[in-house]
């Protein structure tokens, strides 16, 4: 699902896109690393959704700053969420990944519905880490912070 938002979001200037991901969550950090392995043009930024930035962005859109359950992915004052989110960020990587985004052939229903159970059972399936994982050394750059 995308929304279009009223006002711009804060943090990200025109043209940029943040992803919000839990931090907690191995699967979710598995793909935040993912995003920064195979997003060889930098054009996403990350944040933890437990991080000042991932709370200001998530209020912003209207959605829940606690007990959260999706990535979401917000660029040029959109909010993409579950399996949108996924395609929007698989539409701005390099090929092969890019070609994963014909799978939208799939209705949207079903693709949430499939997404959804994962992201339910996440913590049992992947794991969970005891507190937010900071962003490694080498991925300078890579995490929003806010502008001072």
């Amino acid at each position: 699902m995308t929304i279009q938002t009223q006002s711009p979001a804060p943090l990200l200037q025109p043209g940029e896109t943040a992803v919000l991901f839990d931090g907690t969550c191995k699967l979710c950090n598995g793909w935040a690393r993912f995003i920064i392995h195979y997003d060889h043009a930098h054009r996403i930024q990350l944040a933890a959704v437990q991080s000042p930035e991932g709370q200001a962005l998530l209020q912003w859109a209207g959605l829940p700053q606690d007990k959260f359950n999706t990535i979401v992915l917000i660029s040029n004052d959109k909010v993409s969420v579950r399996s949108e989110a996924m395609f929007e960020i698989l539409a701005r990587l390099n090929a092969p990944w890019r070609w994963l985004t014909a799978a939208r052939v799939v209705p949207a229903t079903m693709r949430d519905w499939m997404y959804d159970k994962i992201a339910i059972n996440r913590y049992r399936l992947f794991g969970k880490y005891d507190s937010t994982r900071l962003p490694e050394a080498d991925y300078e750059g890579r995490f929003l912070k806010a502008r001072r």
